[in-house]
C-alpha cells in the first residue's frame, strides 16, 4: 500500500506540475485529489436528451417499378429517435457545445443540469463533419461554465478526467490520462483530429467533458474504439481549440461553420517516400497538386514542396495541416514553414474562404415536361465541395436536393452526375436539356459515396 500511495504521489505531482495544483502531501489527500475538480467541473457538464422526427423510407425507394408501387400506397409513418449524450456549458448564458451525432438532426432537445434544473434547448450551429454543434440553453443565464485550455500545450501523460452521461445512468466521472495526441481518421466518417484518453468513455459519453486537473476543459468526448461496444480504454475528444473557433463563430450568428480553404494535394511524408525524397526521416506533408487559387500557391509554394508547420506548430498529415488552418480561422495571416529541394523556408499564409469559381449556377428544374422534375443542382466548386464534403477532386454536376417526382430516378444529394444516355454533362442546364428528351430507358453515370455506379431507370 505504501508503494500504491507513493506511486499515485509521484503521478499527481506530475500533473501538478503542469497544471499548477497542489501537491498532495499525505494519503488522505492523495485519495481526495480529484475531488475539487469534480465538484468545479461537473456543474458545468449537463445531459442531453434528443429527438428526431424520421420518416421511414420504403426499402425499395428509386426502383424504377416496386418504387413506384409503395408510393402509391402512401408515404412511411414517421418514426421518432431518442439519443442520449452529454453536453458542456460554456458561457454563463446557456451556449452549450455538444457532439452532431447526438443533437444534429434533433427536432427536440431537453437539457439537464447537475442541479436538476432542465432546459429546452435548440440547436444555433452544427456541423456533421467536425461532429460539433451549439446549443442555446432557452432562458437560461448565470449558469456555470468551464474554462478552455490551450490543447496545443496538452501533453501525453498528463492526468484526465473524462466527465458524462454514460449509458443514460446519470453523470459519471472517470479519470485517465492522455495517451495520444494528433490521432487522424478515427471519427465516425474517417477524418478528424483528435486526442486520444485512456480515461473510460461510452455510449451517453458522446459530447461530454475531458478536463485537466486545473478543471480545464482540454476536448469534447466524441468516439470510442471498440469491438464489443464499450470502453476499451482507447477514447478520443475534440480538441478545446477547433472548439473554441466552433463557438466563436456560434457566438457571432453564423448559420454554417466556415473553414479556411486549402486547396491543396498532399499527403503524409511515410518512411519510405522520406527514402526516395533524400530526407532523414519522415516529416510533414508533401504537396502533389496546387489550385491556382490555393492561399498556399499565393505564398509562393510549388508543387514537390514539404509542409512542415503552420501557424508555428508541426503538420505530419493532412488532416493535421486543416487542422491548424481551421482553428486560426478565415481571414488569418499566419507562417507556414516548408522545405524546398533540402532547404527550409517560410511564406506568408493569408487563409480564405472556399471560392466560387466557376459559379455553381444552381436550379432546380420545374417542369412536369422533364424526367428530372424536382432535382435541385449545382455545378461543383470549391464552396460546394465544402458545403457537401465531396473530394477535392470532384467535377462536374451535383444533387443538391431530390423534390416531387425526381426522387423516382433513385438520384439523392450528393451524388456527382457525370453523364446521361451516354452522353457527358457540364452543367446544371445541361442536365435540364437532357432530361426534356422525353423517351422510355434512362441510363445515368454518376458518382456516390467515391464509387462509380450506373443508374437506369424506365418511365
Amino acid at each position: 500500500m505504501k508503494a500504491l500511495a507513493t506511486l499515485l504521489a509521484v503521478l499527481l505531482i506530475g500533473g501538478a506540475a503542469m497544471a499548477g495544483t497542489t501537491v498532495p502531501t499525505s494519503r488522505a489527500q492523495v485519495t481526495l485529489s480529484f475531488v475539487p475538480i469534480v465538484k468545479e467541473a461537473t456543474p458545468a457538464v449537463v445531459n442531453i436528451y434528443a429527438k428526431t422526427v424520421v420518416r421511414q423510407q420504403s426499402p425499395f425507394a428509386g426502383d424504377p417499378f416496386f418504387g413506384e408501387l409503395f408510393r402509391q400506397l402512401g408515404p412511411g409513418q414517421p418514426r421518432v429517435e431518442n439519443s442520449l449524450g452529454s453536453g458542456v456549458i460554456l458561457s454563463p448564458d446557456g451556449l452549450v457545445v455538444s457532439n452532431y451525432h447526438v443533437v444534429g438532426r434533433a427536432t427536440q432537445i431537453r437539457v439537464a443540469l447537475n442541479d436538476r434544473r432542465e432546459f429546452r434547448a435548440h440547436v444555433i450551429l452544427a456541423d456533421k463533419r467536425l461532429d460539433l454543434a451549439v446549443l442555446k440553453l432557452d432562458g437560461a443565464h448565470g449558469l456555470p461554465s468551464l474554462p478552455l485550455r490551450n490543447s496545443d500545450t496538452v501533453q501525453v501523460g498528463e492526468l484526465v478526467l473524462a466527465i458524462g452521461n454514460p449509458f443514460g445512468i446519470g453523470q459519471t466521472v472517470s479519470n485517465g490520462i492522455i495517451s495520444g495526441l494528433a490521432r487522424s481518421g478515427v471519427s465516425l466518417g474517417g477524418r478528424g483530429y483528435f486526442i486520444q484518453t485512456d480515461a473510460a468513455i461510452n455510449p451517453g459519453n458522446s459530447g461530454g467533458a475531458l478536463v485537466d486537473m486545473s478543471g480545464r476543459l482540454v476536448g469534447i468526448n466524441s468516439s470510442i474504439l471498440t469491438r464489443s461496444g464499450g470502453s476499451n480504454g482507447i477514447g478520443f475528444a475534440i480538441p478545446s481549440n477547433l472548439v473554441a473557433q466552433f463557438l466563436k463563430q456560434a457566438e457571432a450568428g453564423a448559420k454554417r461553420f466556415q473553414r479556411p480553404w486549402a486547396g491543396v494535394k498532399a499527403q503524409t511524408v511515410t518512411a519510405s517516400l522520406a527514402d526516395s525524397l533524400g530526407l532523414d526521416r519522415p516529416e510533414g506533408v508533401l504537396v502533389s497538386g496546387l489550385a491556382p487559387a490555393s492561399p498556399f500557391a499565393k505564398a509562393g509554394l510549388k508543387r514537390g514542396d514539404i509542409i512542415l508547420t503552420v501557424g508555428g506548430e508541426p503538420v505530419d498529415s493532412p488532416e493535421e495541416m486543416l487542422f491548424r488552418m481551421t482553428t486560426l480561422g478565415i481571414g488569418t495571416q499566419t507562417q507556414v514553414g516548408f522545405l524546398r529541394r533540402g532547404t527550409k523556408a517560410t511564406a506568408t499564409l493569408s487563409l480564405i474562404a472556399a471560392p466560387e469559381t466557376p459559379p455553381r449556377d444552381a436550379l432546380t428544374i420545374t417542369s412536369d415536361q422533364n424526367v428530372f422534375d424536382g432535382l435541385a443542382l449545382s455545378r461543383i466548386n470549391p464552396a460546394v465541395i465544402e458545403e457537401m464534403g465531396l473530394p477535392e477532386t470532384a467535377k462536374g454536376v451535383v444533387v443538391t436536393a431530390t423534390h416531387g417526382s425526381s426522387g423516382q430516378t433513385g438520384l439523392k444529394p450528393g451524388d456527382v452526375i457525370l453523364g446521361i444516355n451516354g452522353r457527358a454533362v457540364h452543367t446544371p442546364a445541361g442536365v435540364r436539356r437532357a432530361g426534356q428528351d422525353m423517351r422510355n430507358y434512362w441510363r445515368l453515370l454518376i458518382v456516390r459515396g467515391g464509387q462509380r455506379i450506373r443508374l437506369q431507370f424506365s418511365l
